[in-house]
């Protein structure tokens, strides 16, 4: 079975009797539709509704696991403190570093499935600790394919919206669960369907520049090159802008390289005529 392990992931525990109501009014996914065995996106808002810290969380038992980039792990536990006030939570930092991923076949025991991967229709199970004896970049290449991005290689943390990063399609944020930090603004956006930036995967007849490169349509930037592997990669652009440069028949560029930009399939987003929110179920 295809594995990696990423020694760069870190783990939070919330345990209490209040931990569900504690995270339910704070963080953007659902818990009460979250079952068990499954991973799903999340964020913590800022007030101004953009991504100050991203994981993913899942059930273990009654308690709450966050996975989370290792330069996340302590200013995160420090912000969910400063909330915590007198609510019957208890926050602790996981006792292991970094996690192994598995796909294409069921996972190892005490894994759980991480749903962006499953909407698609890929397989992929993660159980925090070593195991796996793949390389990280062959989990970036899957994560390239399918749109799946993460902070730091493929966007910088207080810069970017749930929707930016597809949260919006892939049960990272509830609209309907009420009140959260930052859901005034991304609510607002869903309503008024104004998302103009969306993850893409980058291709190119030739390898493609590094990592930060500014991509370029029609004169105009529209975004940067995020994780980069050979002739593919990942960006998250302007729709907007990518779909007047196409219409007109201008080149896409980063660095100099033509290149191609396309939206996930599963996220059912097209790039938009007027509407840069135009998707197969609007």
């Amino acid at each position: 079975m295809p594995s990696a392990y990423l020694p760069d992931r870190r783990f939070i525990r919330i345990s209490g009797t209040g931990a569900t109501d504690f995270l339910q009014n704070l963080i953007t996914p659902d818990l009460e539709s979250l079952p068990d065995g499954e991973a799903r996106a999340g964020a913590l808002l800022t007030p101004q509704g953009k991504i100050m810290f991203e994981f993913l969380i899942w059930r273990d038992g009654v308690d709450y696991v966050l996975e989370t980039g290792a330069d996340q792990q302590d200013t995160l536990l420090r912000r969910l403190t400063m909330y915590k006030l007198r609510a019957p939570v208890d926050l602790a930092v996981g006792d292991v570093e970094g996690v192994s991923v598995f796909w294409d076949e069921s996972g190892p025991e005490g894994s759980v499935k991480d749903s962006r991967f499953a909407k698609a229709g890929i397989d992929l199970y993660r159980v925090p600790g070593s195991g796996a004896s793949g390389e990280a970049s062959t989990y970036d290449a899957l994560r390239i394919a399918n749109g799946v991005v993460v902070a730091g290689a493929d966007y910088a943390l207080n810069d970017a919206f749930p929707h930016d990063v597809l949260m919006d399609v892939n049960d990272g944020v509830s609209f309907r669960k009420g009140c959260f930090v930052g859901q005034e603004v991304v609510s607002r956006m869903k309503h008024r369907g104004t998302a103009r930036r969306r993850v893409v995967t980058v291709t190119a007849s030739a390898d493609l520049p590094a990592t930060g490169t500014e991509i370029i349509a029609g004169g105009k930037p529209i975004g940067t090159l995020g994780t980069v592997l050979g002739t593919t990669g990942l960006a998250i652009i302007r729709t907007d802008r990518a779909t007047d440069a196409m219409a007109s028949g201008a080149d896409i560029t980063a660095g100099g390289v033509t290149v191609i930009v396309t939206l996930p399939a599963w996220s059912g987003l097209s790039f938009p005529a007027t509407d840069p929110t135009a998707s197969a179920e609007d």
